[in-house]
């Protein structure tokens, strides 16, 4: 009765006071189509495994011909990439490149067959850290935004409905030293962002009282100001491709039972 009794109020003040329109600014996100996804129905149990790198890492494109016009023998770069595999594109203009730079046939026919399937997606793990005694976030939503191609991809995560859930992946970290003890509720989310484009990308995350955001532009000057925005190369292929986002909260200075957006933090592994 509570819950929706807040609910019916949230929706009373929205509607008695609507959202003001976001200025247009200039962002580095396509302003055509999109696609959202909500992050909380990710399955939790499938973590990704932490990759152990290897010493020989997959042959590229590049090295490939490197190695070819430095005089190795065909039947040399054929076995590393057997045991090796391949990084390549396999297409066909990729394998028609690799002919004009001088590769021989039997390499190519090695790299046609042992070349890793391209990438498709992202595994990427989320953490959230909540540091302090509060009981809700200021900002009820987190959004992370990926441009690709003329798609803007765009992650949202109700935080109140994550709050006040169970969740399998959940710990209470204790960054306790001499002087102050604090308390972190983590919780982690593992789930696949798809991508079709290969090369450089950037990521925007951003905190928001708005629970309807599909583009960066729609963010209010002060959202957008406590933003970060990351880039990262997307590789054709890779035999692991994880990321890792931590979005970090803190308890607020004036609200006490509120979480504050103090920012966050992203990166990708490949290998």
């Amino acid at each position: 009765m509570i819950a929706q009794l807040l609910a019916a109020a949230v929706a009373l003040t929205t509607a008695q006071a609507p959202r003001a329109a976001a200025p247009s600014v200039s962002l580095p996100f396509p302003s055509g189509d999109v696609q959202t996804y909500n992050i909380i129905q990710w399955d939790p149990n499938q973590l990704p495994r932490i990759y152990e790198r290897s010493d020989q890492l997959p042959l590229t494109d590049e090295e490939l011909t490197k190695l070819s016009q430095a005089g190795f023998e065909p039947a040399q770069l054929v076995k590393m990439i057997e045991e090796r595999r391949c990084a390549c594109d396999a297409s066909a203009d990729g394998l028609i490149r690799l002919k004009k730079a001088g590769v021989d046939k039997t390499v190519l026919a090695a790299v046609s067959r042992h070349g890793l399937a391209p990438n498709r997606q992202l595994d990427i793990l989320v953490t959230l850290d909540f540091t302090g005694e509060s009981r809700t976030a200021r900002e009820a939503f987190l959004y992370f935004f990926v441009d690709d191609g003329d798609i803007t991809r765009v992650f949202s995560a109700n935080l109140p409905e994550l709050l006040q859930r169970r969740n399998s992946h959940e710990t209470m970290v204790d960054r306790s030293d001499i002087m102050v003890a604090r308390t972190v509720r983590r919780i982690q989310l593992a789930g696949h962002v798809p991508l079709k484009t290969y090369g450089a990308h950037r990521v925007m995350v951003a905190a928001s009282a708005s629970p309807t955001l599909t583009h960066p532009s729609q963010l209010t000057p002060q959202e957008r100001a406590k933003a970060q925005t990351y880039t990262f190369d997307y590789p054709r292929a890779s035999l692991q491709s994880l990321c890792r986002l931590t979005a970090g909260y803190r308890r607020d200075a004036v609200l006490a039972y509120k979480w504050n957006f103090e920012g966050s933090r992203f990166e990708c592994e490949w290998n």
